[in-house]
């Protein structure tokens, strides 16, 4: 009988979410736990009872303690059930795994340091070989993969879990192909032996099969994307999991197929504005502009030059929120030279 595994990355939890906010505002930070929650619904409905973390679970590596303890116990809920869990530590985390009795649970496995797990799951012993997010994985992408001890345990299905860009990777609305630097695997160096690589990292959901020459990689790699929209450079890609199907083979390598699973996320949208001098109905204009956008969306308005000064208060924080739908979230940004990036204004 296959064996069923939820794949989620790069939820970011603890972003824009302060413990004692000093202003009342719509946040983001609410966005990315109900992605959370969301992206966890076929474990805690047991459509799957094996969870891949594929890393930055937060927004930073330091966080509060009341951070660590409402998402940890979230998760330890979930292996009470009988799920296992695995985390690999993103860049995010690497600087130190937060410790918590979370991680003294049976059921949640930390690769916290190169190594390999294995569950009894359906029938199919599957190993799960991993190691935290490696500056210069480019050179020591062998030495980690060997220290991990896969080649030593029995199993029916055997995957690569990491926390990487893999060249070919592309993300951006210039959509950017990684091709090398320490922190990116090469294609050729991925290792055989494994149904596939599971890796976060990379916030656009895709597949990669061949390297940048052409050629098949020993195991397709998968990323299933960031979970929520954490920048307008992800404004238009959908956020979402990916839900693996396991069977095992001769050799121990086995087989996984996979099924991208979107997730509802807040649109992103860009105003463009342009604050003409004497221009006295701006507040008015973008109180309209605003009022005809879904009102979940997060907005960004560009300005096509500086403002003049008599505009400055209409774009003020305080009187985009006054003019803005009750819960959407409003910056501006402008050029002051167009070979410039555009400055934001929260």
């Amino acid at each position: 009988m296959p064996a069923r595994l939820l794949f989620v990355s790069d939820t970011h939890l603890g972003i824009d979410l302060p413990a004692r906010p000093r202003v009342e505002r719509p946040r983001r930070g609410d966005d990315f736990f109900e992605a959370f929650e969301k992206a966890l619904e076929p474990a805690a409905t047991g459509e799957a009872d094996l969870v891949v973390h594929g890393g930055d679970l937060f927004y930073r590596s330091r966080i509060p303690a009341w951070l660590a303890e409402r998402v940890f116990t979230r998760l330890a809920d979930l292996a009470d059930r009988g799920v296992d869990l695995f985390w690999v530590p993103g860049n995010h985390e690497r600087g130190g795994v937060p410790r918590s009795l979370f991680l003294t649970h049976p059921r949640i496995h930390v690769f916290d340091r190169p190594r390999t797990f294995v569950v009894h799951r359906d029938g199919l012993d599957v190993a799960l070989a991993g190691f935290p997010c490696a500056p210069r994985v480019r050179d020591d992408l062998a030495t980690l993969v060997e220290a991990t001890g896969h080649a030593a345990v029995r199993a029916d299905v055997r995957l690569l879990c990491i926390h990487h860009a893999v060249e070919g990777a592309t993300v951006g609305p210039a959509d950017f192909v990684f091709r090398s630097g320490d922190d990116v695997v090469r294609g050729r160096d991925l290792p055989g032996g494994f149904a596939a690589v599971l890796s976060g990292h990379i916030h656009r959901h895709q597949v990669l099969v061949r390297d940048l020459a052409g050629r098949p990689l020993a195991a397709p790699v998968l990323f299933p994307g960031s979970t929520e929209r954490t920048s307008f450079a992800e404004k238009d890609e959908p956020k979402g999991t990916l839900m693996l199907t396991l069977e095992g083979s001769e050799g121990g390598r086995g087989t996984a197929a996979w099924e991208f699973r979107e997730l509802p996320a807040r649109p992103m949208v860009d105003l463009d504005v342009d604050p003409r001098p004497g221009d006295g109905d701006l507040r008015a204009r973008l109180a309209g502009a605003l009022a005809r956008l879904d009102p979940r969306s997060v907005v960004r308005i560009r300005l096509a030059a500086d403002p003049p000064a008599e505009a400055l208060p209409d774009l003020s924080a305080a009187a985009l929120r006054a003019v803005a739908p009750p819960g959407m979230h409003v910056s501006v940004a402008w050029r002051r030279d167009p070979a410039r990036p555009a400055r934001a204004l929260r």
